[in-house]
C-alpha cells in the first residue's frame, strides 16, 4: 500500500489513535503527519492473503501473532505507525499492546508501481532500526520475484533475490516454501 499525504494538521501519537479510529481509512503516522493509505491491485491483495494464511498456517501452534495490513508496527524508538501488508512478532513485549506490534521478526511488503521506492527506500530504513527484524520481504505484484533483505548473524544485511523456481526461505520463523505457492492461478500483467 502507499502512503498519501492527507490534511490533518501535525497530531500526537495520541490524537492519532483517537482520530484515525473516526476515518474510514487507515493512515500511517509518520513524524507527526499523517498518510492515507490508498488500495491495492487484486494481485496485491491476493498475494498479502496468501502469504498471511501461509505464515499464520506454518506458526499456528507458535506464540508468534501474524498481523495483516490491519495491524499497525510502531517504528522502535519513535512515535511512528505504519500498516505493513503481513507482519509477525514472537516477542513477548508485543503480547501488552492492544492497537500495535513493536518488535516484529518478519514484515511482508507486496510492491506496487506506486509504492515500490517507499518500501525499498525510507520504509526499510526506518524499520532497519528494529533490533529484532530478521526478514523483510518485498514481493512483486506483476511478476514472479520477491527480494529478501535478510540480517545475518553479525547484523549485515542481505539481499537475497528470488524468481520462478526458487524456494523462500524465511530464517526468521523457520519456513521454506516454492515461491510458485504464492502466485499459483494469477495472472500477472506489469501495472499500467
Amino acid at each position: 500500500m502507499i502512503a498519501a499525504k492527507d490534511k490533518p494538521p501535525h497530531l500526537t501519537p495520541e490524537e492519532y489513535f483517537a482520530w484515525e479510529e473516526q476515518q474510514l481509512e487507515k493512515h500511517e503516522y509518520i513524524d507527526g503527519q499523517v498518510y492515507a493509505m490508498s488500495g491495492g491491485s487484486v494481485n496485491h491483495s491476493r498475494i498479502a492473503v496468501r502469504f498471511a494464511t501461509t505464515i499464520d498456517t506454518h506458526l499456528d501452534s507458535s506464540n508468534c501473532i501474524t498481523g495483516n495490513s490491519d495491524l499497525r508496527i510502531n517504528i522502535v524508538g519513535t512515535n511512528n505507525y505504519t500498516y505493513p501488508d503481513v507482519s509477525v512478532t514472537c516477542d513477548v513485549r508485543d503480547k501488552t499492546t492492544t492497537q500495535y506490534i513493536t518488535y516484529p521478526c518478519l514484515i511482508v511488503e507486496v510492491l506496487s508501481a506506486s509504492t515500490e521506492a517507499y518500501d525499498r527506500g525510507s520504509k526499510f530504513r526506518m524499520y532497519r532500526n528494529n533490533p529484532v527484524l530478521i526478514d523483510y520481504l518485498l514481493v512483486s505484484s506483476t511478476s514472479i520475484e520477491m527480494d529478501l533483505y535478510h540480517k545475518n548473524e553479525v547484523g549485515d544485511w542481505l539481499i537475497l533475490n528470488y524468481k520462478e523456481g526458487d524456494t523462500i526461505e524465511l530464517k526468521s520463523i523457520n519456513l521454506s516454501f516454492p515461491i510458485e505457492q504464492i502466485y499459483r492461478s494469477l495472472t500477472l500483467t506489469p501495472e499500467a
